[in-house]
């Protein structure tokens, strides 16, 4: 199976999708699946371009046998709706140009919170004709709706008609918490095609020490 990723953070950058996709990715690999990562170049939090890469429209990298594509984008420090809008949408579109250059794909992934690379993955989904999954790692628009980041009322309704858009269309809803899948089936959204997966823990990683008694 070939499984083609769409998110905006991967690493080196280590805030939580990039982790999260490259565990997820790396074990699909080693599992005997083929994988390809399309993404930005590394700049997060800070939107400057880490050492060692440029911002160019295509440049390809092997990480642990994942296949992963950095392309061009709008980088802004992660500040600023008016700007960030530009990253999500410049991530989106040239997502959806550099998939056309990937072969035999089985199935698309995209990864939110933003929902813009969502949606990217959905229209690369129809250009493949395979299958869409829509992992939801925070209810957006509602998180920065909650946070006063949006307050102007018809914004609102548009992100959330494009909300419930993908949620319609996707043929599989990957949530990390039991409570956004029943918040989800709150909205309407059919129970059998949401699963459950949660952030979890390497214990790999982790060596158990004797417990200090003194402290």
């Amino acid at each position: 199976m070939h499984i083609l990723f769409l998110t905006d953070n991967f690493p080196p950058e280590v805030n939580a999708p990039a982790s999260r996709t490259f565990e997820h990715t790396a074990r699909w690999v080693k599992a005997g699946q083929e994988v390809t990562v399309i993404t930005s170049v590394p700049n997060f939090p800070s939107g400057r371009v880490f050492d060692g890469y440029k911002n160019k429209l295509w440049q390809m990298e092997n990480m642990e046998n994942i296949r992963v594509i950095r392309i061009w984008t709008f980088i802004t420090p992660n500040s600023g709706f008016v700007l960030r809008s530009l990253d999500y949408l410049s991530y989106m579109s040239m997502a959806v140009l550099a998939s056309l250059f990937i072969r035999r794909v089985d199935v698309v992934i995209g990864t939110s919170p933003q929902f813009f690379t969502a949606l990217g993955a959905f229209l690369v989904s129809r250009l493949k004709n395979c299958p869409f999954v829509f992992e939801l790692r925070d209810l957006w628009p509602d998180s920065i709706k909650a946070v006063g980041a949006i307050t102007n009322s018809f914004i609102l309704r548009m992100l959330s008609k494009i909300e419930f858009f993908l949620y319609k269309k996707a043929d599989l809803i990957i949530s990390v918490t039991q409570s956004f899948k029943i918040e989800l089936q709150k909205r309407g959204v059919t129970a059998g095609k949401i699963e459950v997966i949660t952030n979890g823990v390497n214990l790999g990683r982790f060596n158990q020490i004797p417990k200090n008694e003194k402290l």
